[in-house]
């Protein structure tokens, strides 16, 4: 069920551009690398010199098809170039090559995980295209000469833009939608994810409308390039369409961009629709056809997919599907799992602690799971010191802290720190006696049918035993010594 905003309902759409992976432009030769000087990297085709004419980047095609696949896609067996007529000054050609009535990935769907509440929603938002297009240059505008360049450096680097349905209902939706699209491109590898460099760029369609009418008109936030701005966009444009609504006025169509100083959209242009950029076939570049030997020669080349993972970990370890989902948020975070989950033998306790102390600690410390501390064989260690009753789980913190800290192996900081568990049920029991003698009110109490008046026996007897007692064995043993 959709939530409401001040009696509203929010309509979110996605197109993200996916920079791709290879190492020269779509259609020419030219390097995509980041960083270089200013036009050092535009060959004659990228400035559409005459006589030029585009050639297909095989590589492109490839990462598009392994997207395809990742998201459960249809791969168009023949799919078409079209020029997407507009003029801007970083755009030589007048127009853009790109894809449009017949794309090269047809539907699919990003399924995500939510936290709603108390509760851990699975959320799934339907795709309906991917196409491959070529990218603009830029203009490089120098306030402080008064003066604007054009670098036509990234004219013609290989994007894949991504179109959802308008699927989503709020900005935490669409956060957590752009996430898992991010983690699916960067783990299958066709773009690196770099979204400062402008590698992964979002655009948010938002509308607004009273629930049970049709969709209000959207305005696109365009290159969103942190997931922070991208919460703050949304929410800021949702007020200000239901604001405007309320006062009386009308939505207008248009393209708006974020300020991130001011936490403000603001008006860039009136938005296009398809007709006004007049496309048509590319006469330059034949349809582009891709056999199924092909898609199923990228299939068997291609690593594990996450859900494909996340669906072998519910099966093999044992998980909860929303631990499978957590650990294969990235390739490092799986591999870590695994690693420990086969030294120890306790697939759910590794998935307890790396979701837990160690994400807490990753956080904390700003580090990178690859830069953990802590290796998986480590942690495989101590959780076999928990699950042999060697050590409690608080033990097991203390311990993990030192190993953190660099203070030694598992069992030397057990030993140093004094943490082994008292495992002789004899001298646990002659604790015990003492406690029960000691208190005879809780134990009144507690026979007389007081269950909360075992918590006052537990506590001194844990004090007693300097916490090395087993908390299981003291339960057991006290109730086995209270008749109950």
């Amino acid at each position: 069920m959709s939530q409401l905003v001040q009696g509203y309902e929010v309509v979110i759409g996605f197109e993200t551009h996916a920079q791709l992976s290879t190492h020269s432009k779509i259609f020419s030769r030219a390097s995509v690398a980041f960083g270089a000087e200013p036009n050092t990297q535009a060959c004659a085709v990228d400035m559409a010199l005459p006589g030029t004419l585009p050639v297909m980047n095989v590589g492109a095609v490839e990462r598009a098809i392994e997207f395809g696949l990742a998201v459960n896609a249809h791969i168009a067996e023949r799919s078409i170039f079209a020029r997407k007529n507009y003029f801007y000054p970083d755009l030589p050609k007048g127009y853009q090559i790109s894809q449009f009535e017949i794309p090269v990935v047809q539907g699919g769907e990003v399924t995500f995980y939510l936290e709603e509440g108390k509760e851990t929603v699975r959320k799934t938002v339907r795709l309906e295209r991917a196409h491959l297009e070529e990218d603009a240059g830029k203009s490089l505008h120098e306030d402080f000469i008064g003066q604007s360049g054009i670098d036509l450096n990234r004219a013609g680097t290989p994007l894949l833009e991504i179109v959802t349905q308008p699927d989503m209902r709020s900005s935490a939706e669409a956060v957590a939608y752009a996430k898992e699209l991010h983690k699916i491109v960067t783990w299958v590898g066709i773009c690196d994810g770099n979204m400062q460099e402008g590698s992964f760029r979002c655009d948010a369609n938002v509308s607004v409308r009273k629930p049970g009418q049709p969709l209000g008109t959207r305005r696109e936030i365009k290159n969103l390039n942190s997931f922070k701005f991208m919460q703050q966009a949304i929410d800021y444009e949702v007020r200000w369409q239901i604001d405007q609504l309320e006062d009386g006025h009308s939505i207008q169509q248009a393209t708006v961009l974020f300020d991130p100083d001011t936490g403000e959209t603001r008006a860039m242009r009136t938005k296009e629709d398809a007709a006004d950029y007049r496309y048509f076939p590319d006469p330059d570049l034949p349809p582009l056809v891709i056999g199924r030997d092909w898609v199923e020669r990228v299939k068997g080349e291609m690593a594990e997919l996450p859900r494909v993972m996340a669906e072998r970990f519910t099966r093999d370890y044992a998980l909860p599907e929303y631990d499978a989902t957590q650990l294969t948020q990235s390739k490092a975070v799986a591999a870590y799992f695994e690693a420990t989950a086969k030294a120890c033998d306790q697939a759910k306790l590794a998935s307890n602690w790396i979701m837990g102390e160690v994400s807490r600690r990753l956080n904390a410390s700003e580090l990178a799971i690859e830069q953990a501390p802590v290796s998986a064989a480590q942690l495989a260690a101590l959780i076999g010191r928990i699950s042999d009753n060697t050590i409690s789980n608080n033990a097991a913190r203390q311990v993990f802290e030192g190993l953190w800290n660099g203070e030694g192996d598992v069992d030397a900081l057990i030993e140093a720190k004094g943490l082994k568990q008292m495992n002789d049920t004899g001298e646990l029991e002659k604790i015990i006696d003492e406690v029960l003698a000691a208190h005879p009110k809780n134990v009144d109490e507690f026979k007389a049918g007081n269950a909360k008046a075992l918590n006052g026996l537990v506590g001194p007897i844990m004090k007693a035993s300097k916490g090395k007692a087993n908390p299981a064995q003291v339960n057991a043993l006290l109730m086995k010594k209270l008749g109950a």
